[in-house]
């Protein structure tokens, strides 16, 4: 038994060793296999991709960033530039440890650098770009000359150029002109298929967001051959970057500064100017502002974006396209309603009286007595509530609505910023039956006393001055309502499409007009007669602030008359005290400017 089992033993190692060299060869043909597998892969199906990061080992492309197209004024005057700015790159891969306090100290002592801020920075690691690190900004050109001169020796450091956007004129229609920002990463995944690259700025708001593609070029570069320590060997390529278009624009820069002058001692406020023709703006005003070239700088801090974004003045609020309860200057769209409708013909006389009742409230002319027997032309002259209390209530909310819809109202102008625009608010039956965008349908029915606030623009009507200038336009050109735009940009702005006829009676406009006339005449705006002023139409207002605060002053006029060539809304928030006290003066600033101007 013992001798069998050995020989067993014996057979079985037999079999073992003579099995080793099968073993060993599948061994060696699996390994040769999967090399010959990869190398198909990479050799094959992969050449393309491995050829490109092979030559991106030793080719780089240095981008050159195109410089953005100019804004100019009407008469070529220079409103938005870009200016060059020379800043101080590290490229870490270039620099060890071991070797950036030597680099670190030469770059301090030749740039009049603080060591440690150049420490700070470089911890901070690479830019958003991916390759280097910013270590100082703003570069004198003393400096850029100093670190040329010593370039070879500084391995690893270099001083690039930035170009970035320029506004001459500080806060001159900032919110008109807008300004740029770095596009963020997750805007980079979309615009990089449209040739943005990381380090680009885009038009934020106004023109700069809204003709984007017209002032922002195209990048190019330099392709450079390099070695394993970066360093360059030769020079391959060269493709300059196409600067962007130049905008002239419909502002004059002579009216958008007295507007802006004009809005100096209001808390708040907004001046347009536009030519009726063809809705060309002159000039768009607000107050609070803000300096575009805030936007510009390389490093903000998270404390100067707080007091921007966070300023309970809203600076970056435009006030010229917010809305706001425009109060008499509504009288005219409700003058309007009432002709058109058949109910107040343009003949009509209407007695006026101290106040009037609708519902639990008494509600008064503004002097107290009121005007007698008066016809449509006397009402405007006046600014007599009670007439226009009788012609909106009689005329019910539907007809105003559908005046005011006519006019341009409760709807955007159709400028190129007009994501930045609200559409305001002319309520109706309809609007309160819903819920007045804040309650359950049903439950805010219209009532006697919305219809005599709405008759003289308060309470459940607001607009924006940008939509005033456009209806009183409607006055001035003789009936045609008119799309409000800042640039041309080979559009017919007297096309079908941007300039339509009102369906209004010769009568309803004759009559507004001799109205607003009279206003001006020996009326409520008799303040904007004088030396250097054509003659005019226009309307003051005042209006109590729906949202509590002390009241607005408005005036809207058009000169010269009966056919005007520019129309100019001021308005005044929240400065008490009458549109004929304090907006007319505002407006009759521009006009007076603008008559100067335009005699040369």
């Amino acid at each position: 038994m013992a001798v069998s089992s050995q020989k067993t033993r014996i057979q079985q190692r037999q079999t073992g060793l003579r099995q080793q060299p099968l073993v060993l060869l599948l061994l060696v043909l699996g390994c040769c296999g999967a090399m010959v597998a990869r190398l198909v892969w990479m050799q094959l199906l992969e050449q393309d991709r491995y050829r490109q990061l092979a030559d991106e080992n030793r080719i780089r492309l240095v981008p050159r960033s195109p410089i953005r197209g100019r804004l100019l004024d009407r008469k070529g005057r220079v409103l938005a530039s870009s200016k060059l700015t020379y800043s101080l790159y590290l490229e870490p891969r270039l620099v060890t440890d071991a070797s950036w306090p030597a680099l670190k100290d030469r770059l301090a002592e030749l740039l009049e650098l603080d060591p440690e801020q150049l420490d700070e920075r470089r911890k901070r690691g690479v830019d958003r770009d991916g390759y280097r690190t910013t270590l100082a900004l703003d570069l004198s050109p003393e400096k850029v000359l100093r670190f040329r001169e010593q370039a070879t020796s500084l391995q690893g450091a270099q001083v690039d150029v930035d170009i970035l956007r320029f506004y001459p004129h500080g806060t001159l229609a900032a919110h008109t002109l807008g300004y740029t920002q770095p596009i963020t990463e997750s805007e980079y995944k979309t615009l990089a298929k449209k040739g943005y690259k990381i380090r680009d700025r885009i038009g934020r708001i106004g023109v700069e967001a809204a003709y984007e593609s017209h002032l922002r070029g195209k990048w190019g570069g330099q392709m450079l051959e390099v070695n394993a320590m970066g360093e360059v060997q030769r020079y391959l390529g060269d493709r300059p970057s196409v600067a962007g278009q130049d905008l002239t624009l419909t502002l004059d820069l002579d009216l958008q500064r007295v507007a802006e002058q004009a809005l100096a001692d209001k808390p708040g406020g907004a001046v347009v100017a536009l030519d009726p023709s063809n809705g060309a703006i002159l000039a768009l005003a607000s107050k609070p502002t803000f300096d575009p070239n805030f936007f510009s700088k390389l490093v903000t801090t998270q404390k100067e974006y707080d007091a921007l974004f966070k300023n309970p003045k809203k600076p970056l609020l435009s006030r010229a396209m917010n809305a706001y309860d425009p109060g008499s200057t509504w009288k005219p769209i409700t003058a309007m309603a009432g002709m058109e409708s058949g109910k107040f013909p343009p003949t009509i006389k209407l007695p006026t009286t101290a106040c009037i009742t609708y519902g639990g409230h008494c509600f008064p002319d503004h002097n107290g007595a009121g005007f007698g027997t008066i016809g449509y032309d006397d009402a405007l002259r006046f600014s007599s509530n009670t007439f226009f209390y009788q012609v909106g209530v009689g005329v019910g909310s539907l007809e105003l609505k559908k005046a005011a819809n006519l006019l341009g109202f409760a709807q955007k102008t159709g400028i190129e910023i007009g994501w930045e625009e609200s559409v305001g608010l002319v309520g109706d039956e309809t609007w309160a039956a819903e819920g007045r965008g804040w309650s359950e349908p049903g439950s805010t029915p219209w009532i006697p006393e919305d219809m005599a606030s709405a008759s003289i623009g308060q309470s459940v009507v607001q607009i924006t001055p940008l939509q005033l200038a456009r209806s009183y336009a409607v006055f001035a050109n003789g009936g045609w309502l008119v799309t409000p735009h800042l640039a041309d940009a080979e559009i017919d702005w007297t096309s079908s499409q941007y300039k339509t006829r009102v369906p209004m009676k010769f009568s309803t406009l004759k009559m507004i007009r001799q109205g607003l006339r009279k206003v001006v005449e020996n009326g409520t705006g008799a303040g904007l007669n004088g030396p250097g002023i054509p003659p005019g139409a226009g309307k003051t207002g005042t209006a109590e602030d729906s949202t509590g605060g002390p009241d607005h002053a408005w005036f809207g006029c058009y000169a010269p008359y009966p056919n005007g060539e520019i129309v100019v809304v001021a308005f005044a928030q929240n400065t008490p005290g009458g549109g004929s006290v304090h907006a007319l003066p505002m407006a009759k600033k521009v006009l007076e400017e603008w008559n100067r101007t335009r005699a040369k």
